[in-house]
């Protein structure tokens, strides 16, 4: 460790995800949330925390397991109910879907403008995202989600910039990035994985429905995630966050390492 991100880690330590009171879970699509960050909502969500989802696509050519013959159109409302019953199953009753098309066919400014207009909204003081630095990520819903949200995030609080986008400015304090490679936050939530298996393959049933092999490969790895975690952070079974506070956002390239 360089001798620059010793003294930053003292003198701007990364925001504790339990520190705060209002949180927004951004997801691209249904149901990347409860993977992403399942256990960690229901954790949250017991210790009284306010929680809302932000869904920003509707989820329409996510057919691969879908009953045959069901057509993008009748897909969007399958899984805009499937999303609030999931949210419900982690405590989360507040669920907005944006409705930008699947698969990246809209404009990237666009959804940034939703994005700040709903964050000036709700006014949360940590956003969840995924994390749009991973090397692997290949899908431009994932991309786009976490580089809207992270740029919000950053201007949340400057009132002027908000304006710009027609939205209200918000107190955001930092942002935790989901489906990260570099977790340096953990949430411990051995108490949740039964919970959070529920929300991802009993109520998204449009993309795993039984039989499903996508099921079985997905729980494992989750298994092997929350264990991963839970050892780095001697919290036993854990989910990993990338954690930036506002003095971690700008001109500071220590944060990222």
């Amino acid at each position: 460790m360089s001798l620059t991100k010793t003294i930053l880690k003292f003198a701007a330590p990364v925001p504790k995800i339990e520190s705060f009171q209002k949180y927004m879970f951004i997801g691209p699509h249904p149901d990347d949330i409860e993977i992403g960050a399942g256990g960690t909502i229901a954790a949250l969500h017991q210790a009284g925390k306010e929680i809302c989802f932000v869904i920003c696509t509707d989820g329409r050519y996510g057919l691969n397991n879908a009953p045959q013959g069901t057509a993008p159109e009748e897909l969007i409302e399958i899984r805009k109910q499937e999303s609030i019953e999931s949210a419900r199953t982690l405590g989360v009753t507040d669920v907005t879907f944006l409705g930008f098309c699947d698969g990246g066919f809209y404009k990237p400014e666009d959804l940034r403008s939703a994005l700040a207009i709903i964050i000036g909204e709700k006014k949360p003081d940590i956003i969840f995202a995924p994390d749009p630095s991973v090397i692997s990520e290949c899908h431009i819903d994932h991309l786009n989600t976490g580089t809207a949200a992270r740029t919000v995030a950053f201007f949340a609080p400057f009132k002027e910039i908000m304006a710009q986008y027609g939205a209200q400015s918000a107190p955001v304090q930092a942002i935790a990035f989901y489906m990260t490679a570099k977790p340096n936050r953990y949430v411990k939530t051995a108490s949740y994985l039964s919970q959070q298996y529920h929300a991802i393959f009993g109520c998204h049933k449009s993309q795993f429905p039984e039989g499903c092999p996508d099921i079985s490969s997905i729980s494992l790895y989750l298994k092997l995630r929350a264990y991963d975690f839970g050892i780095r952070s001697m919290k036993g079974q854990a989910e990993g966050f990338r954690v930036l506070g506002t003095t971690h956002m700008h001109c500071l390239p220590e944060a990222g390492e």
